[in-house]
């Protein structure tokens, strides 16, 4: 089966999907940006849920390039896929653990049977990565995946991203 890519311009927590995916930082407990955001509009819950795993397995907190789900409390979801993507580096090539945030949400979603999954532009707000390659990175690992999710929604909040993520998905 593919996998069906979908662009969205717009706010990531007014998606109704099985899973939407969390750009969060290792602590898992809140921040700013797509973080803070589903934090906020999801409710108590989630965070509820992120200390439950901060109390237990992921004590020192989630590692750059793997994800793990949660409720998905008030939002229009089953799950939230929360992934901490790596800061950018003109160093380091850090591409592959860009890649690892999507194969390792695809890879949760599949363990929990999500079949619509909507995922922001992971590392581009703070993390500071240049959005035309996280795009790249993004939508070819997306096709390389294999999975049994039918639909990966990228929800970019602003047109520069969208075109971004066009210019890739074609």
């Amino acid at each position: 089966m593919t996998t069906t890519i979908t662009l969205v311009r717009g706010d990531i927590t007014r998606q109704s999907a099985d899973a939407i995916v969390n750009a969060a930082n290792s602590s898992l407990l809140g921040g700013g940006g797509v973080d803070g955001a589903i934090h906020r509009r999801g409710g108590p819950a989630i965070l509820a849920e992120c200390r439950k795993l901060r109390a237990g397995h992921y004590g020192k907190g989630l590692p750059t390039g793997r994800a793990v789900a949660t409720t998905a409390g008030d939002l229009d979801a089953r799950w939230v896929i929360h992934t901490v993507g790596p800061v950018h580096s003109t160093t380091e090539d850090r591409s592959d653990l860009l890649a690892s945030c999507y194969r390792e949400s695809l890879r949760v979603a599949d363990e929990l049977g999500a079949r619509t999954v909507a995922f922001p532009a992971i590392s581009t707000g703070v993390y500071r990565w240049p959005l035309e390659d996280a795009a790249r990175i993004a939508v070819k690992t997306v096709r390389a995946a294999r999975t049994a999710v039918e639909e990966v929604r990228f929800v970019l909040f602003d047109d520069r991203a969208h075109e971004a993520f066009a210019a890739q998905a074609g």
